[in-house]
């Protein structure tokens, strides 16, 4: 019997079930630890492909590969027990058609163990969200702003300031939910069409700078702990684990340099050896 057998972690059809209910607590985590102390609180955890910049230093998420999406995963599924954990799918592995999606999300839930994927796109990618969820793949929608179209879109900018354009984006939100989405992250949109397509939708929406009104919200964990030099405007940090760390970092540099650094007694644990 396998030794996480006992473990029941919250499902695809509870997260579902949570539409018009108590709001989804979900947080962005890229490795064990964090992944453990945001399990404790949260009901998904997002392996975003954020973590190119967030772990990775890169200047976009276009540079991510999957290699890098199942490491992470791995790593995240060590640390959490209960939260359902989902994993993005990266660009280049599911636009091409719905087999190559299907390829790469049997990949990345085979080889990590995550209970879902996600992958952006609204209308256009509605028939791959359906190959997926007729297979048994688990599938997470993303519209408004996606970050993988951030060339096509002009950069990082709230979807949805033109009246004009709400039907599209109403449009994207059905297809992907009539195809068999069991959610839907609107990031980067007005909050009166947020909450409109909300109010439309039978499956849960999560926001990210969108309207509160959603049936969940989700933060990239180290915005929300001030940990990057730059956040959203959207974004309230509830920690400065940026300039605590600095502080920290600060702290044993100048005793190092002054040759007051505390040496051990004995090994590690206060034992000898």
């Amino acid at each position: 019997m396998s030794r996480h057998s006992d473990i029941r972690r919250t499902t695809v059809p509870q997260v579902t079930a949570r539409k018009g209910g108590e709001p989804i607590v979900a947080l962005t985590a890229y490795h064990a630890h964090t992944a453990a102390i945001v399990d404790r609180h949260a009901d998904v955890i997002l392996v975003g492909d954020s973590l190119g910049m967030v772990i990775h230093g890169m200047d976009s998420t276009l540079g991510v590969t999957m290699e890098m999406m199942i490491l992470h995963g791995q790593s995240v599924m060590r640390g959490a027990q209960s939260a359902l954990v989902v994993v993005d799918m990266p660009f280049g592995s599911y636009e091409q058609s719905a087999e190559q999606a299907f390829r790469n999300a049997a990949r990345l839930m085979a080889e990590t163990g995550c209970g879902a994927v996600k992958l952006e796109g609204g209308a256009r990618m509605a028939p791959t969200i359906r190959f997926l969820a007729e297979r048994g793949i688990p599938v997470m929608a993303h519209i408004g702003l996606t970050p993988q179209s951030s060339h096509t879109m002009g950069g990082f900018r709230t979807q949805g300031r033109d009246e004009e354009t709400w039907p599209a984006h109403e449009r994207d939100a059905q297809a992907v939910a009539d195809a068999g989405a069991f959610a839907v992250v609107l990031e980067g949109m007005v909050e009166p069409l947020a909450a409109r397509i909300t109010q439309q939708l039978k499956i849960p929406t999560i926001g990210i700078g969108a309207s509160a009104r959603c049936d969940g919200q989700i933060l990239v964990l180290g915005d929300m702990l001030g940990l990057n030099e730059w956040t959203p405007k959207f974004v309230k940090t509830y920690g400065t684990l940026g300039a605590q760390i600095d502080r920290a970092v600060s702290d044993y540099a100048g005793e190092v340099r002054a040759r007051s650094f505390p040496a051990a007694e004995h090994t590690y644990g206060g034992k000898s050896g």
